[in-house]
């Protein structure tokens, strides 16, 4: 189906809120405010090249779904970026459109209106740049298409069984994450929800048929969540809770399933257009751990170091094939679309449910022993003694590199000692970290994950202070 049948499909309803509850009316006006866009860019003689940096979510839907119709290549852009990263952006892309707000925070000015034409344009047509990496360095943008967008549509409906989709968003529409519930609902005829997170956290939430919509959190977010004891019935009610963006903790999924959270546990990444994996609700409350099965539009299998595909329950490197995956980071299209390597290491079980040990990027090999910092800072988590943690390695000349612990305490008096002291019935004597770092914040983006480059500096700068 064509982008102008499903937007002549939609009644008024299909649309629930905008910038919070109080402009439900942005609802009526957003096939208006797309046949505007639509029909600016079809002026142009060629597709111009669009960043999209609307804040407001029906404004970013409409010039997303006009860009998209008029063949016009859109790279979807962060509204609070700094001055720094748009000019990175900007000399990345050099654009021809601006759509967004006029007062982001990093530009004066960023408003809808032509810029110098620029040559460079990619040999796909109706391409959709999505923004990752910029955690932990340079922003890439992943290319993808509306094709690949709607590979991942249909492998969540098959694998949910389902005919339309109800979506609750509550994550930015720039992100993946958010992006694909928008695609899941206005494709399948579902209606979408818009609330930001802020305001969900201070209760003004939609009164909706919960029990009908997917609603999808980061961690972090569920976390806030379920230290309020109405919002965690408010979210116990859902049809289903998607949970992704960064590993959870086992405390924190123990605790959503005693509440009885329809929690499904995600597999996925910007590069696949979201989930390739998920735990279906009812595994999780009987106690599954991992993070799923494959989804009907996907592959994965696990190999060594040299490429052989290793059996069940062995662990080695991921390699995923999906309909779903993208093209290459602009403005380089991928030699090879047909599978994408990963960072992540894991394992298939005999179910086919996939288990991720961890990143080969943040693997620290401390006294010749390989160590994961997603085992340890697990069992910190379990002492129930820090809000938050991450584990890095940093260099070391006795043992090449020292297991530290960057961790938010819960009380001012807790001891690493005694934290120490747990650890030594639930780790091995190499695992346990060497220094620890007590921090009131943790660099963490909007989808949860650390800033790895910004830890790793603030540790540098307290490691040289600090008594040897």
């Amino acid at each position: 189906m064509e982008i102008l049948d499903y937007i002549k499909q939609k009644n008024d309803d299909w649309f629930i809120g905008g910038v919070g509850a109080a402009q439900p009316r942005h609802r009526f006006y957003f096939k208006q405010l797309f046949e505007n866009f639509y029909l600016e860019l079809l002026a142009y003689k060629t597709p111009q090249k669009i960043l999209l940096a609307e804040r407001e979510p029906v404004r970013f839907l409409a010039g997303f779904l006009a860009a998209c119709a008029a063949n016009c290549p859109v790279f979807l852009c962060n509204p609070d970026w700094g001055k720094q990263e748009w000019q990175e952006v900007f000399n990345l892309v050099q654009p021809n459109l601006i759509l967004g707000d006029e007062d982001s925070g990093g530009w004066n000015r960023i408003v809808y209106a032509p810029l110098p034409i620029t040559n460079y344009q990619l040999p796909i047509t109706n391409t959709i740049m999505i923004p990752t990496g910029g955690s932990s360095g340079k922003i890439k943008f992943a290319i993808h298409t509306w094709d690949t967008l709607m590979a991942s549509v249909k492998g969540f409906t098959e694998y949910f069984q389902l005919n339309k989709v109800n979506s609750f968003c509550v994550l930015p529409l720039y992100h993946v994450s958010g992006l694909m519930q928008f695609m899941r609902s206005f494709t399948t005829g579902g209606k979408l929800a818009i609330l930001p997170f802020k305001e969900v956290e201070l209760s003004q939430i939609y009164h909706i048929e919960s029990s009908d919509f997917f609603i999808s959190l980061v961690p972090t977010q569920l976390q806030r969540l379920l230290q309020n004891p109405d919002l965690t019935t408010w979210l116990s009610q859902f049809q289903t809770v998607l949970l992704g963006g960064a590993p959870a903790w086992n405390e924190l999924l123990e605790k959503a399933r005693f509440y009885r959270i329809r929690l499904a546990p995600t597999y996925g990444m910007t590069e696949t257009a979201s989930q390739i994996a998920t735990v279906k609700p009812d595994d999780f409350l009987n106690g599954k751990i991992s993070s799923g099965q494959i989804l009907p539009h996907a592959k994965i299998t696990i190999c060594n170091e040299k490429g052989e595909i290793l059996n069940s329950n062995q662990k080695g490197n991921i390699v995923i094939q999906s309909q779903s995956l993208a093209l290459g980071y602009y403005p380089e299209i991928w030699k090879n679309k047909d599978y994408l390597q990963v960072d992540d290491l894991g394992f298939l079980d005999d179910e086919g449910h996939l288990n991720i040990v961890g990143r080969s990027s943040n693997k620290i090999i401390t006294g010749g022993e390989n160590v994961y910092p997603i085992e340890i800072e697990s069992a910190i988590r379990a002492t129930q003694m820090v809000n938050d943690v991450c584990v890095i390695g940093i260099p070391d000349k006795q043992w090449g590199q020292a297991i530290t612990a960057i961790y938010i305490p819960k009380k001012a008096n807790i001891s690493t000692l005694e934290i120490q002291s747990i650890l030594k019935d639930k780790l091995c004597k190499f695992k346990i970290p060497k220094h620890w770092i007590s921090v009131p914040t943790l660099p963490r983006n909007t989808q949860g994950k650390i800033n790895h480059q910004q830890l790793q500096q603030i540790v540098t700068n307290l490691l040289q202070i600090l008594p040897k």
